[in-house]
């Protein structure tokens, strides 16, 4: 990718992570509210750990160049945040992946016990539906209501629990080559679709359009969990921010196991040049959006 794409990429991807931190800041207060200290200091350590913020970037994104103000989007954007912090305080519990370290830090249940870490999760999971409904203004109730009924299906069964489930029993895996495939797009596929489609969904209600970001979101899903399971073998834990090798310690059937690091690499590539296909005829390929799916694939954690 070239240099001056990159910067480009990382100046837009700065600019986005900024507004989202700030509006992350000026809400505590008003997050805090009624919610037992120890229960909020919990959320709040994982919520606030830093990260990409990925998927909050993808939903202002998309609901900017649908006409939506990216200031209407954050309530959104925030529940985004904050659902998947539940799915990843909820994957580094004993009784799923039994992680310790999480962005760089000791993982939530090492610092704060595992029922308290279940309860921080459980309490994120709600408030990411509670909190975009009482706190989103200025978007047409029938745009508001299917950016909801899109956020909500990624949480469930046929999203990132149902993904979850896939991941854990792996038994079911013998004999389906695709099944690593059926992982990706619910467990990290969902969330990212669902990011980016329910963001374009606050601002437009062409079905085209739609499409066209629904299409962009799998496919850019897809090639998100690849490179995870890339860098899963070829990174640092101070790169990751979390213990690489858990995949292969765990027996846990990735890409890299499945179809050998080669053609995981040439899968991601793949994925990505059909997320840029995806969205080119609605924003033209010199877009963030496309530009942001190329950079995906090269990053470094």
């Amino acid at each position: 990718m070239e240099e001056l794409k990159i910067k480009s990429v990382k100046n837009t991807l700065k600019y986005y992570l900024s507004v989202f931190d700030e509006y992350l800041s000026s809400t505590r207060e008003q997050r805090t509210k009624c919610v037992p200290d120890d229960l909020f200091a919990a959320m709040e350590y994982s919520l606030d750990a830093g990260g990409k913020r990925l998927r909050p970037i993808l939903c202002m994104a998309a609901a900017e160049r649908c006409g939506c103000h990216v200031n209407d989007a954050l309530p959104l954007a925030l529940g985004f945040e904050m659902l998947h912090t539940a799915t990843l305080i909820h994957d580094d519990l004993p009784c799923m992946d039994n992680d310790d370290m999480r962005r760089g830090k000791p993982s939530n249940h090492v610092v704060f016990g595992e029922t308290m870490a279940v309860l921080a999760g459980d309490a994120l999971m709600a408030c990411s539906l509670e909190y975009p409904l009482v706190c989103i203004k200025n978007i047409q109730p029938a745009k508001l209501l299917n950016a909801m009924k899109i956020f909500s299906t990624a949480i469930g069964p046929r999203g990132v629990c149902g993904g979850q489930a896939l991941d854990m029993n792996t038994t079911s895996a013998e004999g389906d080559s695709d099944y690593v495939r059926r992982i990706a797009a619910l467990k990290t596929g969902a969330l990212i679709k669902a990011a980016i489609l329910s963001g374009a969904a606050l601002g437009s209600d062409d079905d085209f359009k739609l499409n066209c970001y629904a299409q962009y979101g799998l496919h850019l899903g897809s090639a998100f969990q690849i490179v995870d399971d890339i860098l899963d073998v070829t990174s640092t834990a101070e790169d990751l921010g979390k213990t690489p090798g858990k995949d292969a310690e765990q027996g846990k059937i990735t890409h890299v196991t499945v179809y050998g690091m080669e053609k995981a690499r040439k899968m991601a590539q793949e994925e990505s040049a059909m997320a840029i296909k995806s969205i080119s005829p609605i924003l033209g390929g010199e877009d963030f959006l496309c530009e942001l799916a190329e950079y995906l694939v090269y990053r470094s954690n």
